[in-house]
C-alpha cells in the first residue's frame, strides 16, 4: 500500500521541519486502521491462496469468500476471522510507518521539490524502493502472521506467538533465523510492482483530480482533495497495484506455508509449478475476488488516514 505523501501533491507545506518519527507513527497508525477494516476477508485470502484443504471446495464459487466466512464463523465465531490479527497489526504498523518514511526519504532524493521532476515513474521506482525497505526489515513479522492466519480449526496446530516461532526456528534440522525469511524471495519480487503501482497509481490519480477542468469539483478552497476523491485515488491504485501483483503473491503465500501443508517447494519456480500443475492458469489467480474487494476498502482508508493524521499532527496545514 502506498501514498503520494509529499506535502505539494496535496498543495500544502509543512509548517516546519519535523522529526521522522512522526511520519512513522502517522503512517502506521493509517495502516493499522486499514488492516482492521479488512481483517476478516484478509484471512479468507490468504486460506483461498494457500489452497487450505478445507476451504478449497469455496475458492472456485463467486461467492466462495461469504463461504468461508460462515464456515469460520461457525465454528470460531468472531475471534475466529480475526485469528491472526494482533500479529497483523504488530507487523503493520511498523511496515506501514516505514514504507512512507521509507517512500518520502527516496522521493527527496529522487524528485526533490521541484514540479518539474514529478512523474510517475519516479514516483513507481521510490515506490518500489520504499516498498523493498519497508518489507525486509518487517518479513518475520509477516511470515508468523501468514502462519498465524492459515491455522483454522485444527486443534493440533500452534496458535500463539512463542509456538509458532518455535516451529518456524526449528523447520529446519538444527534450526535457523533464515526460516523467518522463508518466501521472501517472491515476496519482494512481488512488492516491487506492487509498492511501485500503488505509489505511482495514486499520484497521478491526485494530479489528474486537481486538474484545473474538475477541480472545482474534487478539490475545497485550499485545493485539499474532497474525502471522497482522495477516498478514490486509493481505491484505483490499489486496483492496479493488485492485479499487476497478484500472482507472485500467490507464489509467496503458498512458500510461506509450505511446510505447513505437506509440500516442498523449490523456491519461486518449483512453487509456480506446483501452482501451474494444480489449477493451471486459474490457481495464480485463486481469491483475486476477494483481493479486490479487500484491497478498494483498505488502500481507500490507508491513504485517508494517513493523510488525516498529518494533518491532526500539524504535520501539513
Amino acid at each position: 500500500m502506498a501514498n503520494d505523501i509529499k506535502d505539494h501533491a496535496s498543495g500544502h507545506q509543512s509548517p516546519e521541519p519535523h522529526s521522522p518519527i512522526w511520519d512513522v507513527i502517522a503512517g502506521g497508525i493509517a495502516g493499522s486502521a486499514a488492516k482492521t477494516v479488512v481483517a476478516p476477508l484478509d484471512r479468507v485470502r490468504i486460506l483461498f491462496q494457500t489452497s487450505h484443504a478445507q476451504f478449497r471446495q469455496h475458492s472456485d464459487h463467486w461467492d466462495g469468500w461469504l463461504r468461508a466466512v460462515r464456515d469460520i464463523y461457525r465454528a470460531q465465531g468472531i475471534p475466529g476471522l480475526y485469528k491472526g490479527h494482533l500479529a497483523t497489526l504488530a507487523r503493520n504498523f511498523p511496515y506501514s510507518g516505514l514504507n512512507f518514511l521509507a517512500y518520502e526519504t527516496y522521493r527527496d532524493a529522487l524528485i526533490g521539490s521541484a514540479p518539474e521532476q514529478e512523474a510517475p515513474w519516479r514516483r513507481l521506482i521510490c515506490g518500489s524502493l520504499a516498498g523493498a525497505t519497508s518489507t525486509t526489515l518487517t518479513y518475520p513479522l509477516e511470515l508468523i502472521r501468514i502462519r498465524l492466519a492459515y491455522e483454522t480449526m485444527e486443534k493440533s496446530r500452534a496458535s500463539n506467538w512463542a509456538e509458532v516461532c518455535r516451529i518456524i526456528y526449528h523447520d529446519k534440522k538444527g534450526g535457523s533465523l533464515l526460516n523467518f525469511y522463508r518466501g521472501f524471495a517472491p515476496t519482494i519480487v512481488g512488492v516491487l510492482p506492487y509498492a511501485g503501482i500503488s505509489f505511482g497509481a495514486h499520484g497521478t490519480m491526485q494530479d489528474l483530480l486537481r486538474s484545473p477542468s474538475i477541480a472545482p469539483y474534487t478539490t475545497s478552497d485550499s485545493r485539499e482533495l474532497k474525502a471522497w476523491a482522495q477516498l478514490s485515488c486509493g481505491a484505483v491504485a490499489g486496483v492496479l497495484a493488485q492485479t499487476a501483483a497478484y500472482p507472485l503473491e500467490v507464489i509467496r503465500r503458498r512458500s510461506q506455508v509450505a511446510d505447513l501443508a505437506g509440500v516442498s517447494h523449490a523456491g519461486i519456480v518449483g512453487t509456480a509449478r506446483h501452482v501451474y500443475a494444480e489449477r493451471g492458469l486459474r490457481g495464480f489467480y485463486v481469491g483475486l475476488t476477494i483481493g479486490y474487494l479487500k484491497v478498494i476498502p483498505m488502500t481507500a482508508t490507508g491513504f485517508y488516514v494517513y493523510d488525516r493524521m498529518r494533518r491532526y499532527m500539524g504535520l501539513i496545514e
